[in-house]
């Protein structure tokens, strides 16, 4: 595996870790001190721990297909999180937005 290869892979491996820190910070905000709770202290270390990884990204990959791949993954993962464990239901105009995220994508790697 190539180093561009490997820093897409990482950039989709800091997507979940957000995912992770995102599901945490989820949890601490149904709390009346959401600052104070276990739950915001582990979302804010995990998204913390992906600053050493991003500089190897950052390195091997514009910024352009870090920004669209980080964005397009956080934007799946986290709608799967909202859907399946929060149980959020998605309007049309969601559905049509994730899918021309999708095609941003698409494009992105077939161009660049």
């Amino acid at each position: 595996m190539g180093k561009f290869q490997m820093a897409l892979l990482l950039t989709f491996g800091f997507s979940l870790l957000g995912v992770v820190g995102d599901y945490f910070l989820k949890v601490a905000s149904a709390s009346e001190r959401p600052l104070k709770t276990a739950a915001f202290f582990v979302g804010f270390a995990v998204y913390a721990s992906t600053a050493f990884g991003w500089l190897f990204a950052m390195r091997h990959l514009k910024l352009a297909t870090i920004s669209t791949v980080y964005s397009v993954s956080i934007i799946l993962l986290l709608t799967g999180l909202g859907v399946v464990v929060f149980h959020e239901r998605l309007r049309a105009t969601e559905v049509l937005g994730i899918a021309l995220a999708l095609a941003s994508l698409v494009l992105l790697v077939r161009f660049s």
